[in-house]
């Protein structure tokens, strides 16, 4: 017995088979997209999953196919430098240490410290934490592949622009 095998392709290019399950379905609240191939978001994604109780969160690998045509206004790179949180009623979009504090707001037991973000300079703080924490993952355990180093993206806040 033979199985076809189906490779997709999106924009004329083949898509790489996630290296993480997808959890939940489209249509729920919020979707988080995340780097599928890295170690620390993939230890991330089961502290989502425990904390999801309401099942808000659908939370797919950017390494999905067909992503970029789902979500348009996301830069390809910004999935490499952190992780995207979109609220679909809206497409309102949320990336790095800004999308940490919209994931405390809803989920359950993230109430519990949200409030750290109402702490003056808090944001700040976070928000440089993530993106030190972003450009060294590889060294704590990660691997090579997720040696990024940012560049200027197109974003304000923590929001990504619409293009």
């Amino acid at each position: 017995m033979t199985v076809s095998v189906v490779r997709f392709t999106y924009a004329g290019e083949a898509t790489e088979e996630p290296a993480a399950e997808s959890i939940g379905a489209p249509g729920r609240r919020y979707t988080v997209v995340y780097d599928g191939h890295c170690k620390v978001c993939g230890k991330m994604v089961k502290l989502l999953k425990k904390w999801d109780r309401n099942r808000d969160l659908e939370i797919i690998p950017s390494q999905t196919a067909g992503i970029q045509a789902r979500f348009p206004w996301i830069p390809p790179r910004a999935y490499l430098e952190s992780v995207q949180v979109i609220r679909t009623s809206d497409g309102r979009t949320w990336q790095a240490a800004a999308a940490f504090e919209e994931l405390l707001k809803v989920l359950p037991k993230g109430r519990l410290l949200s409030w750290l973000f109402k702490i003056p300079f808090a944001r700040r703080l976070a928000d440089r934490f993530y993106k030190w924490f972003a450009r060294n993952r590889y060294k704590m355990g990660c691997g090579e592949h997720c040696a990024i180093r940012p560049q200027d993206l197109d974003y304000q806040d923590g929001e990504v622009a619409r293009r």
